[in-house]
């Protein structure tokens, strides 16, 4: 073991068995677990983990050793990302590993799986019987063992993984901190690496996102913590679309943000000698971080610790008022509506939804709508070939000129400008063009 503990006392056979009835009365699936090293202690294993295809597999030195290796790396792969390792197994079935991570030493992983996504069909057996073609097995019998295993789906099988994730970690009380830490930032780290390829998708030229940023600050003072990762994921991998790998710049980026968060949480009703003292130290992390993950990772731990500041002060209850609001303007900015219809899905009546709404937020609700309604025709004009007055129609306006000068008048230019100026130039046309 990674700290010299044993496995074995560090998850006790109580324990496992309590873990074991608990998932195999909800999935029907057996446990094996593995140290690090992908070798299996037996003491902490159902009985059946080796179904009659793994057995046969398995009777194979090679075969065997193929099996420890893929075990060893994925619960590797696993506590490095702290979350679950799903993966078609190096014979063609169906294998997931849970994590075992305790403060931040990793000691291998529970694995169940054995089973297969569909049904048998001469494809499956096909691309069985080529990855075992270098083992001394029966193909035959592999084939007739492989009919047996059970068929559970994806769903099902990542409903499984999440289950016996929190299980494992609240029956042999684990210390789960550092490895919800790295699954924050392994999901973070995608779903910016999916905004990127977007991004490369658009074409489009690069800019910092101030409108993203001011959509932000507006989901810090109202406390909404869902729609304020979202846009901050998007303003990261905006910048690491640009500037990947340099971490120099990602820091100042991170410093100028952290700045105008604070000014949104004092506006949001957080004293300024609180913001100020938690600045010094939000600072100070930033400049200790030396790896982009963690940066990443880190400045979503910090937005929360705004979004409760903000929410925990004085005018928290007065934020919660006007949140029915907003979830009901983002749901329906494509459709006429009026401040009665809105104040009614707040609870309150119109004039004081228009008062709260415009002290929080600093704008009024029709100033929201306005800026949500763009925003999206803004999205719709960097990634469809739709027409301007196509968008404009999508996005709520029923003129296309009213469309074309409320455009303007918060973007500064036409919608049709806004469009062409986006647009990356393509360097064969360039070519042709000279």
């Amino acid at each position: 073991m990674a700290n010299g503990q044993r496995l074995d006392q560090l998850l006790t056979t109580a324990e496992f068995a309590r873990i074991e009835t608990a998932f195999r009365q909800r999935f029907a699936l057996s446990l094996e677990t593995t140290g690090p090293d992908g070798v299996a202690v037996e003491s902490l294993c159902s009985a059946d983990c080796r179904p009659a295809f793994c057995a046969l597999i398995q009777n194979d030195p090679e075969g065997r050793t193929r099996c420890i290796s893929e075990r060893r790396r994925a619960a590797d792969i696993a506590a490095q990302t702290g979350q679950s390792f799903i993966t078609i197994c190096h014979a063609g079935i169906v294998l997931v590993c849970v994590p075992m991570v305790d403060n931040d030493v990793a000691h291998g992983g529970v694995f169940f799986g054995k089973c297969r996504w569909e049904p048998v069909t001469p494809i499956l057996v096909r691309d069985v019987d080529s990855r075992l073609a270098s083992l001394d097995v029966d193909r035959r019998q592999a084939t007739e063992r492989l009919r047996s295993l059970p068929v559970v789906r994806g769903r099902q099988i990542h409903m499984a993984a999440e289950f016996l994730f929190d299980l494992l970690y609240e029956v042999a009380g684990f210390d789960a901190r550092v490895i919800r830490w790295r699954r924050q930032r392994s999901r973070q780290q995608s779903e910016i690496g999916e905004f990127i390829q977007e991004r490369k998708k658009l074409g489009a030229q690069w800019q910092y996102p101030l409108e993203s940023e001011r959509a932000l600050l507006q989901k810090v003072k109202i406390g909404d913590r869902t729609g304020a990762k979202e846009i901050l994921n998007s303003i990261l991998g905006t910048i690491l679309f640009k500037d990947i790998g340099d971490l120099g710049i990602l820091k100042a980026r991170l410093l100028e943000l952290l700045s105008v968060l604070s000014r949104a949480a004092v506006e949001g009703g957080v004293s300024i000698e609180t913001m100020l003292e938690k600045n010094l130290a939000f600072i100070n992390k930033v400049i200790g971080i030396d790896n982009q993950e963690d940066l990443c990772a880190w400045i979503s731990t910090a937005l929360n610790e705004f979004i409760e500041l903000v929410y925990s002060s004085q005018d928290g209850r007065k934020i919660g008022q006007i949140r029915p609001a907003i979830s009901y303007i983002d749901a329906n900015y494509d459709k006429p509506m009026t401040l009665a219809e809105i104040a009614r899905a707040s609870h309150l009546s119109p004039s004081r939804l228009a008062h709260v709404f415009k002290e929080q937020m600093g704008i009024t609700i029709f100033e929201y709508v306005t800026s949500v309604r763009i925003e999206q025709a803004k999205q719709l004009l960097l990634t469809t070939h739709r027409s301007c007055t196509d968008i404009g129609f999508t996005v709520g306006y029923n003129q296309k000129s009213y469309f074309t000068r409320t455009f303007k008048s918060l973007v500064g230019m036409t919608p049709r400008q806004f469009k062409t100026r986006n647009q990356r130039t393509d360097p064969a046309a360039d070519a042709h063009s000279l």
